[in-house]
This record gives C-alpha cells, structure tokens and sequence, in this order.
C-alpha cells in the first residue's frame, strides 16, 4: 500500500501602502515505502520553501500611496453642471463620532488650549493626529483632557467618569 506524502508551503509579505501578496506551492507525493518519511517530508519541505522565496521575490504592481482614497469628482446635477463643491462635508474628515469632535472642540475652546499642543498629544498617545483618532482613541484622549483640563465637576457613574458627560445635555452615559 502507497502512501501518500502531501506538502504545502506558503508566505505572504506586506508591501507598502497596506498591500500584501502571497505565494503557495503544494506538492502531492506518494512515497513506496515507509522507511525515510522524515528525510522525504525534510526534502520535499526544503524544495517547496526555496521555489516559493524564488516566486515572491517579484512583489508585480505595488499601490502607490493614497491609492484608492481619491476623491471622486463631484456629481453633475440634474442640468449636468457640478456645482464645485468637492469637498466632503466637514464631519466626514474626523474617525471619531460627531459627540466626540463636539466635545474635543468644545474642550480646546473652553479651557484655551493650544490646538498643536493636543494635537501633539494625540501624536505622542496614538501616532496620528487628533482629526484620524478613531472612537476607542478618541476617547482616551478626552479622558486626557478632562484629567488634565476638566476640573471637579465632572459626575461619575460606578467609579468611572464617562467621556460624554455634557455633551448635548447627556449626564453621564451614551445616547
């Protein structure tokens, strides 16, 4: 009875601009007798992972930077004229939720911070700016903030202060 000897070998490598790309070999053997599996499976291990380090060494099309996140040209309205605007609305250029923005803003305004000095916080906490924070970021740093710039009036829920109180009148918790 043959038996059969099966052998994948797989890699993939990040590439610029978060592309990837990947390159698998799998061989399919059938070995007459039982005596060397380990020696075979070593051989056959060895010549799966130099063919597919050969392949992958040729990376083909590599998006540029900002491939993708083109803006796309404004929508001709019903006369078939744009009416120039293609800037997306001021929101859409925040990752945080509007709640968030409002009460970074609103945070910045109040206690006269310097916006490059938050900024610079959120480079030194997150590594990106204060407009690319996501919610999860966001909201640390206006803990940040609040730590630092809020003072004592801030309520507290079960030990923990939420990031959200005063924000649209809420006293305290998500809406």
């Amino acid at each position: 009875m043959a038996i059969k000897l099966v052998a994948n070998y797989s890699k993939r490598l990040g590439l610029p601009g978060y592309s990837s790309h990947q390159f698998s070999i799998e061989i399919e053997t059938e070995l007459v007798t039982t005596d060397d599996v380990a020696a075979e499976s070593a051989r056959i291990y060895e010549l799966l992972q130099t063919n597919v380090d050969e392949q992958i060494r040729t990376t083909g099309f590599v998006p540029p930077t900002g491939y993708g996140c083109e803006e796309s040209p404004p929508a001709p309205s019903a006369n078939g004229h744009t009416n120039g605007a293609s800037r997306p609305p001021a929101n859409t250029e925040w990752k945080c939720t509007a709640k968030q923005r409002e009460l970074i803003e609103n945070l910045v305004a109040e206690h006269h911070l310097e916006k490059t000095v938050v900024e610079n916080l959120a480079v030194e906490r997150f590594g990106k700016g204060v407009r690319q924070l996501n919610k999860v970021e966001a909201s640390g740093l206006i803990d940040e903030l609040l730590d630092t710039h809020g003072g004592q009036q801030r309520p507290a829920t079960n030990g923990r202060r939420s990031a959200y109180a005063g924000v649209n009148g809420n006293a305290g918790g998500r809406r």
